[in-house]
């Protein structure tokens, strides 16, 4: 599964926005995202954020992989909400049968729960569209450089971006040790079982940590040699600009995210 902070070039729109109207298109859809209650609405923001990925001209095979990796959390909130939402319109009661012992005759599953279950999830599909439509047409220097400017202190900026920065090598640090495992004829998280998989985490786990620490104290010293934090004011290489362009995906965010509001309130 691709890292949802890897730069992908491009010369699509989102890739030409300033990253300060990307945030602000971030936060502001990701609101609508979660205030939104209504099925139908719901689906129309996930649309949107389909069409809006490939204007975006991302893969599609990233989200297809991260569909796959999130599939058992979509079935277990699927069947969790069925479950427990409440609801008046019953569709199967009782989940146990009144033969068991002590618990016989309880559970059941609502259309209610049902729907609220497809809410969320549609939910997360479209948080996970979101995500990367600014992650993977932003570089992450150009990003904490948007996060600076909207008056973000840069230290907690930069503190920021390097645990994104972080993210892909630890990820290619977990497929060296898998290899490693691999060429020790270690094929546990291939074919083992979840119980082997859960044992075996330990001896992917711990040489991970050990890696993570080594980077850590490596980007210190290499922040204490630059005198980081010395200069209040900075400057940069490259600097960004608040176009017309920007301006108007703004508007047209913050029309969109008050008239799904707005639909979900009144249908």
């Amino acid at each position: 599964m691709s890292s949802m902070i890897t730069f992908i070039p491009g010369m699509t729109l989102f890739h030409r926005l300033d990253p300060r109207s990307k945030i602000v298109f971030m936060v502001l859809i990701s609101t609508a995202i979660f205030a939104v209650q209504n099925l139908y609405v719901t689906i129309a923001i996930l649309a949107v954020m389909v069409a809006l990925w490939f204007v975006a001209g991302l893969p599609a095979k990233v989200v297809l992989g991260f569909l796959r990796a999130l599939l058992p959390i979509f079935i277990f909130l699927v069947i969790v909400q069925a479950i427990f939402y409440p609801g008046e319109h019953i569709l199967v009661q009782p989940l146990i049968p009144d033969f068991v012992p002590w618990i016989g005759g309880m559970g059941r599953i609502t259309l209610e729960g049902i729907g609220f279950s497809i809410i969320l999830m549609l939910r997360l599909l479209s948080m996970i569209i979101l995500l990367p439509l600014v992650s993977m047409t932003t570089p992450v220097h150009i990003f904490a450089l948007g996060l600076v400017k909207l008056g973000l202190p840069y230290h907690l900026a930069y503190t920021t971006t390097s645990a994104l920065n972080l993210v892909p090598i630890l990820q290619n640090e977990t497929n060296v040790i898998i290899d490693a495992q691999r060429l020790r004829a270690m094929k546990t998280f291939e074919k083992g079982k979840a119980l082997d998989k859960a044992r075996a985490y330990p001896a992917l786990v711990t040489p991970l940590v050990i890696g993570a620490m080594r980077h850590a104290q490596s980007m210190a010293v290499a922040m204490d040699s630059r005198a980081f934090g010395a200069n209040k004011k900075r400057t940069y290489i490259e600097d960004i600009e608040f176009k017309p362009l920007d301006w108007i995906f703004c508007i047209c965010t913050l029309v969109f995210t008050i008239a799904v509001i707005a639909a979900s309130i009144l249908l």
